[in-house]
């Protein structure tokens, strides 16, 4: 958590929203954008199944689930349900999710960026896959991550 008393979140623009629904409808019809899905986590409030597009972000093998605007609704939902769905089409993958330490963060946002830059940097108030490492490590605890592991 940054060092505020309210961690860091961004609101999506209307516009931003609007193309949000847009991609998640895509992706449950089948069409992913450069490995968008919908993902799918339970509510912790409601239990109510909450579904969002997302960028799976595969680093060294595994998969991660990077939180661009901070601590969102599903952020908060992931730490507590510990798990959702992946869904393209008709295929839909469990998962179970383990959230990282900011000291793990620092490879994964780097390249994280490097993909996902053009889509995100706005969330990143001036930091990006060139900046350094200590920029990188100080904007590591407003972006939460998530390791993610499909059940089989």
């Amino acid at each position: 958590m940054s060092s505020t008393t309210t961690p860091y979140y961004r609101k999506g623009s209307p516009l931003n929203v609007r193309l949000n629904s847009v991609i998640g409808w895509l992706a449950r019809h089948g069409i992913s954008l450069m490995g968008s899905a919908e993902m799918s986590v339970r509510g912790r409030k409601s239990g109510q199944m909450q579904r969002i597009p997302v960028n799976p972000h595969t680093y060294e093998g595994a998969q991660y689930l990077v939180s661009a605007r901070g601590h969102s609704q599903w952020v908060r939902n992931m730490r507590v349900a510990g798990g959702g769905e992946l869904r393209v089409g008709r295929k839909v993958r469990e998962f179970s999710a383990v959230e990282l330490s900011d000291e793990e963060k620092l490879p994964l946002l780097r390249t994280y960026l490097e993909k996902w830059g053009w889509e995100v940097n706005q969330y990143f108030n001036g930091v990006t896959a060139k900046s350094t490492d200590e920029e990188l490590i100080a904007a590591a605890p407003d972006h939460p991550v998530f390791r993610i592991t499909v059940k089989s």
